[in-house]
């Protein structure tokens, strides 16, 4: 198994119960909510145990998301994985359209900008609302530049695991 196959993409949690029959209330970060579904096998992660399991399946109720999962039969054994996350393998999503990235791809990448002045690594992103933010460290120094490809993003190369940034240094 490669690097990129183990890699793990964070996808939901659980967050309830929902009736007697061991079904849970589900949080998804996919696009749409209920690809969620599509990928799998899940791999549920809690502080203290992590298993994996696939034939999970579900549908919309009002605002929330209700899941079954094999081997989940009652009221007691789903209200123990509340907080539990689901992790997918990154290698189970799709491949990215051309100019779309998946956040863990970007994450780790080294960062320089148009003068080849290096700025750090890509520690983690976050949303806005208006945009994405490439948050950027480099031992305590932190910089956060909006992820606005062609504006302030020039350049992605995951192959050399570098972007390079439209950025002033001092900013």
């Amino acid at each position: 198994m490669g690097a990129e196959e183990e890699r793990r993409v964070l996808v939901g949690r659980i967050v309830g119960v929902s009736g007697t029959a061991g079904a849970v209330k589900l949080e998804s970060w996919t696009d749409p909510r209920m690809q969620i579904f599509r990928y799998q096998p899940w791999i549920l992660k809690s502080a203290q145990t992590e298993r994996q399991l696939s034939g999970c399946r579900g549908r919309e109720q009002g605002k929330g998301m209700i899941a079954t999962l094999p081997g989940i039969d009652d009221r007691e054994q789903a209200a123990a994985l509340i907080g539990t996350e689901i992790w997918v393998l990154r290698s189970a999503l799709p491949r990215p359209k051309p100019g779309e990235y998946y956040w863990a791809d970007l994450e780790g990448l080294d960062v320089v900008n148009l003068e080849g002045v290096p700025f750090g690594k890509v520690s983690h992103l976050f949303a806005t609302g208006a945009n994405d933010v490439l948050v950027i460290r480099d031992g305590e120094r932190e910089r956060m530049v909006p992820f606005v490809l062609e504006h302030h993003v020039k350049q992605v190369d995951l192959d050399a695991r570098r972007i390079v940034v439209d950025w002033d240094p001092d900013f």
